[in-house]
């Protein structure tokens, strides 16, 4: 069986003579088989050269012809351009071409139209055609491992858009970002459109609708010394995320939205990332304290003998990864066995259900603050499952519509409320409204709280200026 292929450019007349040429012998030969490859012409001069160079060819005009051996295996023989392969047709089968110039101009013509009309209906697809690019950054933190399959459930995103899934993981193991990436394409999922990884920042966050920053500093990175640790770990997080907020700057989509979650310097974290990005909309920036509120909520239900679904309206206020504090002014209790009982959905404030004054003035933070280390002591593990949960809850919120009653904690750029200094970023009560947030005010602020959220502010403000110090140093 003879297999030929022939290439060339869409305009070149000769090449349109040997397409007809190939397509009598294809139907009057039953072993004669013709593969044909019409090239832009602005296209050509590339993939000749990449053709050639990948076989090990010397050619340099069109058409181009080869001979695949089907039969025996190996790569393909080169015969030549135009003259060689009427030769081989008229010595092998003892056929030639009597088309005339102006036959073989008319039909090139009318391949080049066809070509560019192909070109066009194939920019118009890629156009219409536009994905929901999502980057996680730490890809091979554990936590990313749960988050994948989370980001493709039905409710997350308006109308099931196709994703386009970047995993980055700048420094990381190439092996280990390969066998994530077969693993999410081994889901099947029928909203997943590719899966791409990456070792470098250069190209980081390219046409990125979400980012999802699971960066924290690994273990081995931190020393000795208490202060010289702080100084050490704010110095890593200043000079990669101010570099990650001028990608995003430079590469991302104007609408980006950005979370930042994790267990250090979250609310720094999303500072720079502001800061070094200033054409995006600051309010498309968030740090996550919900996974915090969880387990805040979490302490309380075990106290109270509930779910911890019955516990709402828990507040998180400053510093997440640091000095924060838990508000319960707000908080209500469901379903709670008692002395006054009520019908479905009857709710009671958590401060009149708890009596132990010294449990929530200094056990509760004292638990939660360590229940993140609790679990990850008996699991080994990073605390993945919950982390995801917080991530999923507030994109669920955020992409859709949700009541507007509804509170969550989250770190914004303050513009002054509360009496917070404008320009940090801290953690305050939100709500939603048509995929946009905006702070509770609804909120009262005691002197008594005014005071413990100014310990989180000086200690925000801490590492804002170990920040600077390092960023006028570099």
């Amino acid at each position: 069986m003879a297999k030929f292929v022939l290439a060339g450019k869409a305009d070149c007349p000769y090449y349109a003579k040997a397409e007809l040429l190939s397509d009598m012998l294809q139907r009057n030969l039953p072993d004669f088989h013709i593969h044909k490859i019409c090239v832009h012409p602005d296209d050509w001069k590339k993939w000749l050269d990449d053709t050639c160079a990948s076989n090990d060819w010397k050619h340099s005009s069109s058409p181009i012809v080869w001979r695949e051996l089907i039969d025996r295996g190996g790569k393909g023989k080169l015969l030549g351009g135009f003259n060689d392969f009427l030769e081989h047709v008229q010595g092998y089968y003892g056929i030639t071409s009597e088309m005339t110039s102006d036959l073989m101009l008319k039909i090139a013509a009318e391949n080049l139209q066809t070509k560019e009309l192909c070109v066009q209906e194939e920019v118009h697809r890629c156009k219409s055609f536009r994905p929901l690019h999502i980057w996680i950054s730490s890809a091979l933190n554990p936590i990313c491992y749960n988050l994948i399959p989370e980001l493709f459930m039905p409710g997350l995103f308006p109308d099931l858009p196709t994703i386009s899934l970047h995993l980055l993981d700048v420094g990381g193991s190439e092996e280990l970002l390969q066998g994530l990436k077969m693993e999410t394409e081994d889901l099947a999922l029928p909203q997943l459109h590719e899966v791409t990884v990456h070792l470098e920042q250069t190209q980081a966050f390219q046409e990125a609708h979400l980012i999802i920053f699971l960066d924290d500093l690994l273990p081995e990175c931190k020393s000795n010394d208490e202060q010289d640790d702080k100084d050490h770990m704010v110095s890593w997080v200043t000079r990669n995320f101010c570099c990650y907020g001028q990608l995003i700057e430079a590469n991302a989509q104007k609408d980006v939205r950005v979370m930042v979650a994790g267990d250090s310097f979250l609310n720094l974290k999303c500072s720079l990332l502001i800061e070094n990005a200033p054409s995006i909309d600051p309010h498309n920036f968030v740090a996550m304290a919900t996974q915090l509120e969880y387990e805040a909520r979490a302490q309380l239900a075990q106290k109270l003998s509930v779910k911890t679904e019955d516990i709402t309206e828990v507040i998180i206020w400053g510093n997440i990864s640091g000095c924060s504090h838990i508000d319960l002014q707000m908080a209500k209790v469901f379903k709670c066995d008692c002395a006054v009982l009520g019908p479905d959905g009857f709710s009671q404030q958590v401060t009149e259900m708890i009596y132990d004054w010294k449990w929530l003035m200094s056990d509760l933070m004292g638990l939660v603050h360590k229940r993140r280390v609790t679990v990850s002591s008996k699991t080994n593990k990073a605390t993945a499952i919950s982390t995801t949960n917080g991530i999923v809850t507030v994109l669920k919120a955020w992409n859709n519509k949700v009541s507007a009653e509804k509170v969550f904690s989250l770190g914004v750029l303050s513009t002054g409320q509360f009496g917070i200094p404008v320009g940090l970023v801290f953690s305050m009560p939100v709500s939603f409204t048509d995929g946009c947030w905006s702070v509770w005010s609804d909120v009262t602020i005691t002197e008594e709280l005014r005071m413990k959220l100014w310990t989180c502010v000086d200690e925000l403000r801490m590492e804002r200026d170990i920040a600077a110090r390092i960023l006028q140093k570099d």
